[in-house]
């Protein structure tokens, strides 16, 4: 899965680097990008020097050097091997995270997304827009948000963090809206923990009670799954 969403990736960077100066992309920070970013670091022919890249959230609070800070694991897994023309990180370590909100928002203005690269959460969430915060109006770009239990859990799932206490409770994310003005989305689902949110997203209603069910409303949204992430598909009716 990682192989063929590396390779799609970079086939359509390619195209877009044929007709535009600058090439704008946004990535998720996630162990289950591990395969992909890998496989896009090792793509040849990509002219990583006009490629601008961004994050779409940040743990409030974490050290910047913390290997679960999301700005540190996209550096080690992608922006070192690569070097982008320019990386704009999400700072959570700031005193007023709704400033760096701000911060950000006025970068983004100046940076219309080509090319996001996301996950879903197991609750569905895209970034940490969680049920309880996702709004498909957003007016906002980005917010600072309290983060649903079931995304803290998944951090633990994941092995990012040992126990619940310690996951952050708050983070910075990109809205929805901003996501979908992404003129295509990659998003990479492996795992049998996101089994059901892939059911989810693929079967229920467009709503923000799954907020990834609202990727079926964009016209270049692409899914990519393993056998583990997809054994549900089988009972969609």
């Amino acid at each position: 899965m990682g192989e063929a969403a590396g390779q799609a990736v970079a086939r359509k960077m390619k195209e877009f680097l044929k007709e535009k100066e600058k090439l704008f992309m946004v990535f998720a920070a996630a162990p289950s990008q591990n395969e992909f970013l890998d496989a896009l670091s090792r793509n040849p022919g990509i002219d990583w020097k006009k490629v601008i890249t961004f994050h779409l959230d940040e743990y409030v609070g974490l050290p910047s050097t913390a290997p679960q800070n999301f700005g540190q694991f996209l550096r080690v897994r992608l922006f070192e091997k690569v070097q982008p023309g320019e990386v704009h990180y999400l700072n959570g370590t700031v005193q007023d995270p709704e400033a760096e909100g701000r911060r950000y928002t006025a970068l983004l203005k100046d940076h219309p997304f080509d090319i996001a690269c996301l996950g879903i959460g197991e609750n569905g969430h895209l970034a940490f827009n969680d049920p309880p915060v996702a709004d498909f109006n957003d007016p906002r770009a980005v917010k600072v948000v309290d983060l649903d239990l079931a995304s803290r859990q998944q951090q633990v799932h994941d092995g990012c963090f040992k126990d619940l206490e310690i996951v952050p409770r708050e983070a910075i994310t990109l809205t929805i809206p901003v996501i979908l003005s992404s003129r295509f989305i990659y998003c990479m689902v492996p795992a049998p923990t996101k089994a059901e949110a892939v059911r989810r997203t693929l079967t229920e209603p467009v709503s923000t009670a799954c907020p990834a069910t609202i990727l079926r409303k964009h016209e270049n949204a692409i899914l990519f799954l393993d056998q583990d992430s997809a054994r549900l598909i089988g009972s969609m009716s």
